[in-house]
């Protein structure tokens, strides 16, 4: 096998490569090789920094040609460290973050290197958006591929639901479009058969006029009285309109509940009542953001290096039981823990042959982080 050496670090291995190639020890490689979860340490044998579908074309062939792992970087938060193959070659796509929206025809073509924060603000220059998670320098590739959770998914399923078509480089190098028309197992796949059916390097998602506006409100309780007012809170959740995303989190000694809308304000506050009749709260905040400030408020706390480890369990219901063991706990402990309200009418979420279920985790960082609870999605119309 040709050893790294041999391949040139900043300039392009073959002619009709546009972007660049790095190797260990070369200026860039550790930068590129270092991803948002701060415990991997994973050396590639190759980066293939992608400028263009034919450089990712010819990524693809080098590795089969020297049988090395690929692994494909967008925004780089899988928890693993999946994008960077330790002894492979990884393609990063992080030069490939064009986004281009049609306000008339509702729909957004994203390049596979491009993050979260691109695609919201292009599409909210019209009042548009598609579902996303809420962390902007997430890949949207990562994302999507991966389900995509966010706090539209209530109101229009999935991040792959709303998918139109994928372009794709295949494992031999081939370029195809794979769609409901077109290479309909393929498009099935992408949305959630598994992986490594291929590397997506443009979505084309459908998007969606839900405003610039969110309102996030939450109520404080004691732990003490969290149990009840977790109940109610499980309760509201089963019946809740569909642009609200119920949230709950345990940290400390205190209990934090509410709901995050994505939509009109005024229409929020009509939620309010239901809310606050769950409990007497010690504290309670409501704020409006716009949608763009919603979507990168948990950016710092989620930031790049630090070192990510949690747990989570899946529940058949969020029973009483399952609160009593949430608040049943020592407040010097800081440990923090989420309840994520999943209640989708018909008992099962989209793309998942799970039943319905509520979950709790367990989180560590080098400092508390934020909690986000998972939205609840529509059922999917997909066969």
């Amino acid at each position: 096998m040709t050893t790294t050496a041999q391949y040139p670090a900043t300039t392009a291995y073959r002619p009709h490569f546009d972007g660049q190639v790095l190797t260990p020890g070369t200026r860039g490689y550790d930068s590129a090789r270092s991803v948002w979860n701060g415990m991997i340490d994973h050396r590639p044998k190759l980066i293939f920094q992608c400028a263009s579908v034919a450089d990712v074309v010819t990524a693809v062939r080098i590795a089969r040609e020297r049988d090395l792992e690929i692994g494909v970087r967008c925004g780089g938060h899988n928890i693993t460290g999946l994008a960077v193959p330790h002894g492979g070659l990884m393609i990063d796509l992080t030069s490939m973050g064009r986004v281009t929206v049609d306000p008339v025809m509702r729909r957004a073509r994203v390049q596979g290197g491009a993050m979260l924060g691109a695609l919201d603000r292009a599409a909210q220059h019209f009042g548009l958006a598609t579902t996303a998670g809420n962390v902007s320098h997430t890949g949207v590739g990562g994302l999507t591929l991966g389900g995509g959770m966010g706090w539209l998914a209530r109101q229009y399923g999935l991040a792959c639901d709303n998918v139109v078509s994928c372009t794709v480089v295949t494992a031999d190098g081939d370029v195809v479009r794979a769609s409901a028309d077109e290479h309909p197992d393929l498009f099935w796949g992408l949305r959630g058969g598994g992986g490594n059916f291929g590397i997506v390097v443009e979505f084309e998602f459908r998007l969606h006029p839900v405003g610039t506006r969110s309102v996030v409100a939450e109520l404080t309780f004691p732990l003490d009285r969290a149990a009840a007012a977790l109940r109610g809170w499980r309760d509201l959740a089963e019946q809740a309109a569909r642009p609200a995303t119920l949230t709950a989190a345990v940290s400390g000694d205190t209990c934090t509940l509410g709901y995050v809308w994505a939509g009109d304000p005024q229409a929020s506050r009509a939620m309010l009542p239901a809310l606050r009749s769950i409990g007497v709260p010690s504290g309670e905040v409501v704020r409006e953001f716009s949608y763009l400030q919603l979507q990168t408020r948990d950016d710092s706390i989620e930031g790049h290096a630090y070192r990510r480890y949690w747990k989570g369990h899946y529940l058949p219901d969020l029973s009483d039981g399952a609160i009593g063991a949430l608040v049943d706990r020592d407040p010097a402990d800081a440990t923090q823990r989420t309840a994520c309200g999943w209640e989708p009418p018909g008992g099962r979420p989209p793309n998942s042959t799970r039943s319905r279920w509520a979950s709790t985790s367990t989180r560590s960082a080098t400092r508390a982080p934020r909690v986000c609870a998972a939205p609840t999605p529509m059922p999917s119309a997909r066969t």
